[in-house]
């Protein structure tokens, strides 16, 4: 039981081509794969390589380290509120402590919501979850779960849209769409229970064979494989090579074991129509209206360090020899929890984007998406909203390796083929490889829906009392709120729309051909695709152009007036 909360824990944790001038900027330049191999890239660039410059490093980060070098030096700029959507957030954590945003309306633990905001003793920002220290880790259904729990009384016995009423054609649509997955889902699950007690039988057969050899069971890899080369018989042959390549890989019946319980605890949580995944929450996940609930408790339960990494790649105290370096420790993080293991709900998100509008956010990063959404327009309605109130929302693209142009992922500035704000960008995922594999492995990517690319790959971050390496388009999202904060901190006059605007111009470009990305257990296509054509920026954002690009536009804020 001990290896499956571990299982469990783990499974809880991805041409410098601007239109300004030339005398600003710095030189327009193509960056192609002859130019990338200019330097090679040393083990000392692995600190921090998302902060390196193409040109000086030949790494293809973000240039913050020349922006603070040749730009923010003894530069002051002014605070900046990011409110960071995501899972529970570490606000003691050593590096992170004093960038947490303090809502100075609110008395703290007097059990009344001073600043009538809906929210009592909001000090730090909302818990949506609703965990507590104490509580275990909380589990939600996937979104195509609670689809096929909320209409399958109403449609599972139609077979046809023509059967039934105008008005549920869409709903209809959703739900099939949802029990198509839902079926592929269980099968796999269950496919996986069979394969996982197939492996233990082979383990235990070979185990046996072997035992006549070595009565003790004390053998060896390598004896095992000398073993093979002197026995005659295929199937005994098959078993002993097959006890070896358990033995080497650490699998035995107990691994096998924990792995099936997970599988199963997989179909009893986030797989099962009947799982209550609303417990701690206590309220109507398909009534917007229905609140308050949960509590202020961001911090929660800590076994999820999700928020946390965003949190201090984003904001982390610069400079102090603790943890790492934030982008930009001008800010104060907000910290509003609402994910956990499973897919988000759209009325948590819908209201922490509300609460960050209406609390002082500047920035919303929200790293997380799901391939199915019940309440599209409520996420929306939320985003207009911050649009209103001239506030950006910044979040990650995906690892499903799947162009997103074709497939579904939420939220979205994309309502059925058309953009409905200017305040959203989607971020897909870089490394720090100048060649075909540009973009990490299993990005996703689209024209029309990724806006730009970041370093996500490989990239320190902090994960509750420790420093940690991690991949994905969560991270990738999170430089990008980094960069955009320090857009607002040195040109508070700029609007989000401009401040999007300004990033998807002045980002680097690369002349390269790359592999697309794929999903994992497909095979990957070998045909090389232009960089440019997996983005609709075709680019990977750079904090001193951007720096430079904002000097510009906000000088011709100022003539203007």
């Amino acid at each position: 039981m001990k290896n499956l909360k571990l299982l469990i824990i783990l499974f809880c944790c991805a041409i410098i081509a601007c239109t300004s001038s030339k005398s600003t900027l710095q030189k327009s330049q193509i960056i192609t794969a002859a130019f990338a191999k200019k330097k090679a890239f040393t083990e000392t660039d692995n600190q921090n390589w998302h902060f390196k410059d193409i040109f000086e490093d030949s790494i293809p980060g973000i240039s913050l380290d020349k922006a603070y070098r040749e730009l923010l030096k003894n530069k002051k700029g002014d605070t900046v509120i990011v409110a960071v959507i995501d899972t529970e957030l570490d606000i003691a954590q050593e590096d992170l402590k004093n960038q947490i945003w303090i809502n100075k309306d609110e008395i703290p633990n007097n059990g009344i919501d001073d600043d009538n905001n809906g929210y009592i003793d909001d000090v730090h920002g909302w818990n949506y979850v609703g965990t507590k220290k104490g509580d275990d880790i909380l589990y939600t259904s996937y979104e195509y779960v609670r689809i096929v729990r909320r209409f399958d009384s109403l449609f599972r016995d139609y077979n046809l849209i023509s059967e039934m009423p105008k008005e549920d054609y869409e709903n209809f649509k959703l739900y099939q769409k949802a029990y198509m997955k839902y079926n592929s889902e269980v099968e796999n699950k269950n496919s996986e229970i069979a394969r996982y007690k197939r492996i233990k039988t082979r383990y235990k057969n070979g185990k046996s064979i072997a035992k006549k050899y070595f009565p003790k069971e004390d053998y060896t890899v390598d004896q095992l494989d000398s073993l093979k080369s002197i026995i005659s018989d295929e199937k005994v042959k098959k078993s002993i090579s097959n006890l070896a390549y358990y033995k080497k890989y650490g699998i035995d019946e107990s691994w096998c074991d924990n792995r099936v319980d997970f599988e199963k605890f997989k179909l009893n949580t986030l797989l099962n129509v009947n799982y209550n995944d609303r417990s701690s929450a206590n309220d109507n996940s398909d009534d917007i209206n229905d609140f308050p609930y949960g509590n202020n408790d961001v911090q929660g339960i800590q076994l999820i360090s999700h928020a946390t990494q965003i949190a201090s790649l984003i904001a982390a105290k610069r400079n102090n020899n603790i943890g790492i370096d934030g982008i930009n420790d001008l800010v104060q993080i907000m910290p509003l929890s609402i994910a956990t293991v499973g897919n988000e709900f759209d009325k948590d998100i819908a209201l922490a984007i509300r609460y960050a509008v209406d609390n002082g956010a500047k920035i919303i990063n929200m790293s997380l998406g799901k391939e199915f959404s019940m309440y599209p327009e409520w996420v929306n309605d939320a985003i207009k909203h911050a649009q209103d109130r001239n506030i950006l929302i910044i979040t990650s693209a995906g690892n499903n390796g799947l162009n997103i142009d074709n497939n579904d992922d939420f939220p979205t500035d994309n309502l059925r083929g058309v953009e409905t704000v200017k305040n959203f960008i989607k971020v897909g995922n870089t490394s720090k490889e100048i060649n075909s594999k540009l973009i990490f492995s299993n990005s996703n990517y689209g024209k029309n829906n990724v806006d730009i690319y970041a370093p996500g790959t490989k990239i320190s971050c902090l994960a509750r009392s420790e420093e940690v390496i991690d991949t994905g388009t969560s991270l990738s999202s999170a430089v990008v709120s980094g960069v955009a904060s320090l857009l607002f901190s040195y040109y508070p006059n700029l609007t989000a729309k401009e401040v999007k605007d300004i990033i998807m111009q002045s980002g680097t470009s690369y002349d390269l051909m790359v592999l697309k990305p794929y999903p994992i257990g497909e095979e990957r296509n070998p045909n090389k695709v232009p960089f440019n054509s997996l983005s609709k920026s075709g680019k990977i954002i750079n904090a001193y152009n951007a720096l430079l690009l904002a000097e510009e536009v906000s000088k011709k804020q100022q003539r203007k007036k």
